[in-house]
This record gives C-alpha cells, structure tokens and sequence, in this order.
C-alpha cells in the first residue's frame, strides 16, 4: 500500500493506492467515505484488498482527511468530477466506484456525469436514495448549527473525549469498532476548515426535512451497471428501507442486508464485506457505456411523457 500526495488545480489531495501483483486483473476499485470521514475508514478493507485482485484507490475528499480543505464547491457534481480527476491522472479509464454514506451519493453522481468511466457501482448505506436521514444531520440545516458545533466539537472537547476513552479502557472497558469511527468522524470537526467543509455539504444536500439531493429519478439510467448494495440493518443515520427500495427499482441489482450493524459495515464485519465484494467483482462483467448508449436510454425513457 503506498500513500501520497497529487495536486490537483493547484489543491493536495491525499491518496491511498494498492497495486495488484502481476497477472492480476487490471480492473480498478475506487473506495469513497462519508461525510466527516477519510480514506481511513477504509483501512479493514485496504488491509484485506490483496485478495481482490485489482488496483485499489482510496481517496480524502477536498475538505477531509489530509486532503486540503478550501472555501469551494463541495457540492456532489463537483465532488465527483474531483474523483474523475483523480483517476484521469492516476491512468484509470474505467473502475467500480465503491461510495459509503456521502461517497454512495458522489458514486451515483459520477456514474450519472461520467457513465463511460464506470465499471460497477457498491452503494454502502448510500446518500441519495430517499429523504429521511437522521435529525443530528438535518440539525445542520439550522440557522446556529455552525456556533453550536464550534462550541461542541473543538480541541479542548475532543482532548476530553479522548481522556475519558482512555479511562475507560484502564477499567476494562472498549469501544465498539463502529463506534470507534464514528467518534472519529465527528472528531475531525474540531478542525475549523474541516467543520467549515461539513457544513458546506450538510447544507447542500440536507434540509431540515431531509436529504434533498436524490438520484431516485435517474436510477434507470443504471440499469446496464451492475449495482450491489449493502446496508445495516441497524443503521441509525440512513435507513435501511432506502436500500429495499432501489432494490426494488433495479431488480438486477444484489441487496445484502447485515445484522446487528449500524452505518459502517465495512468497518463492523470488514471480512464479510471484503467477501460480498470480492464475489461482487468477479461474478459481474464491467457495463463499459457509450455516451450512444446514454443517448439511447434517455430518449427511450417514456416516464412523464
């Protein structure tokens, strides 16, 4: 696994890269994170990515991570043509786009504005597919949210956190992985340009009723690409019905459902996931789209007429 740093529009932006060994399948997986979040989260599954056989490329998003974190667009469109970028300069022409919370909605973006370039979609626990998303998030929509987050989460409250975290560990007690991370993606908002980057996507895409942004409409111009969902049964931020109802919109679609998981199952049951899409990647062929076979889709689509 190597790390590094590309520059981008004159921007860092941090990447981490697994190299298949020779004779492997020169098919790339690209992994997006949520919100808050970073290539980091990825880390149970670039542990175990050998045994998908592929390049493997985890990115920080501009805003998260080591990634830097400027006053810009953060909204879907333009995140997703930063993940394009990445790939065009990294030499990947095609990959299955892999995209938790956030990342499932950047996914669903890319696939719609670069259809050409992608192979494979995996939504995990996936932005938009539906309007009900959890009340911490829709409170970001509110008027104060950015004084209250400031005072909440910052230096001084996260070295408490961590003080405490460390007492409870000396009375034997632990965390529970998905705990773990979620800690740590709100703990990232003690950094000003990183609380300031969440704010910029929360109110983007979330209103005090609920996700905004929605790729429901367009799901049909997916049909072609193989499609594999994996949701929490659990999961408190993003409901599992979203998962059953794309399902339901993309029959050729696989839905895995996991118990007793909550937001993050890569990071609760990283083997089972690893397994789901190891047999994801080989059982498929890549949908390699034309810009003919967009034409095609739309102009055939006789909804609304």
């Amino acid at each position: 696994m190597t790390v590094k740093t590309l520059t981008l529009h004159g921007r860092r932006l941090r990447l981490h890269e697994h190299l298949p060994h020779a004779g492997e399948s020169d098919e790339a997986v690209v992994l997006l994170h949520g919100i808050a979040g970073s290539a980091e989260t990825w880390a149970p599954v670039l542990e175990r990515c050998a045994r998908l056989g592929r390049r493997v490329l985890a990115l920080d998003l501009p805003g998260h991570g080591e990634s830097e974190a400027p006053r810009a667009d953060y909204g879907l469109g333009a995140l997703a043509s930063t993940v394009r970028d990445v790939l065009a300069v990294s030499g990947v022409r095609h990959a299955t786009v892999v995209g938790h919370s956030l990342g499932g909605g950047i996914a669903l973006q890319f696939a719609y504005q670069f259809p050409e370039m992608c192979d494979r979609l995996v939504l995990v626990g996936s932005a938009g597919l539906g309007p009900e998303v959890s009340p911490v998030l829709r409170a970001a929509a509110l008027p104060g949210a950015p004084a209250t987050m400031a005072f909440a989460v910052n230096r001084l409250t996260l070295a408490l956190a961590r003080a405490a975290a460390r007492l409870g560990r000396r009375l034997g007690g632990s965390l529970q992985p998905e705990t773990r991370e979620l800690a740590r993606h709100f703990g990232s908002l003690a950094d000003p340009a990183r609380r300031r980057a969440f704010l910029f996507i929360a109110r983007s895409l979330i209103d005090l009723r609920g996700q905004r942004a929605s790729a429901v409409d367009k799901l049909y111009l997916a049909e072609a690409v193989p499609v594999l969902l994996v949701w929490g049964a659990r999961d408190p931020l993003i409901p599992v019905a979203h998962g059953h109802r794309t399902a339901a919109l993309l029959p050729d679609s696989r839905l895995t459902v996991l118990e007793n998981v909550k937001h993050f199952p890569h990071v609760a049951d990283p083997d089972r996931f690893c397994a789901l899409l190891h047999e994801f990647l080989t059982e498929t062929a890549p949908a390699r789209l034309t810009l003919d076979d967009i034409v095609t889709r739309l102009t055939t689509d006789d909804r609304g007429r």
